[in-house]
């Protein structure tokens, strides 16, 4: 027996069934099984957002999570954000806004924004800032991001 595990989630809205090993982290699964290789290994634990998913309507991070917990879940990642070729309104707006360098970080944020804007249409300059503290850029300052977030809002 291999001691792997079946686990069934529904993954940018389409219905997935992977084998995990009980120790195997939903970011290692999501990169090394799935191939969804959007999403960003920086720390590994929990530090920098780099991984960061929407999981059941709640932004986590993904190499915090196991991927056996996500038996049954909603997950959405960076390649689920655009509609087929037509970018989110972020998307656009990180594009437009020069809001990303390196791009490690970059999915991370985008899907922090998202979360935020799910739950917070309209938020303010405090509220973005407050939300995109859980990720951290070694590239730029936030302005840039902040502003991208704002300019999303406005669209």
């Amino acid at each position: 027996m291999s001691g792997k595990s079946l686990v069934t989630a529904t993954i940018n809205g389409e219905d997935k069934e992977f084998l995990c090993e009980p120790r195997q982290s939903l970011l290692e699964v999501l990169r090394d099984v799935l191939y969804l290789t959007g999403t960003k290994e920086g720390c590994n634990d929990g530090n920098c957002g780099a991984c960061s998913v929407i999981v059941d309507g709640v932004l986590l991070d993904s190499c915090c999570m196991l991927a056996v917990e996500a038996e049954g879940s909603s997950i959405e990642t960076i390649e689920g954000l655009a509609a087929g070729t037509e970018l989110h309104p972020l998307q656009r707006a990180f594009l437009e806004e020069t809001g990303l360098q390196c791009g490690i970080c970059t999915p991370g944020f985008l899907m922090a924004a998202k979360a935020l804007l799910d739950k917070t249409p309209k938020p303010d300059e405090q509220q973005v800032r407050h939300w995109l503290a859980g990720n951290l850029c070694r590239c730029t300052g936030y302005d840039k991001l902040v502003r991208s977030v704002l300019k999303a809002v406005e669209a």
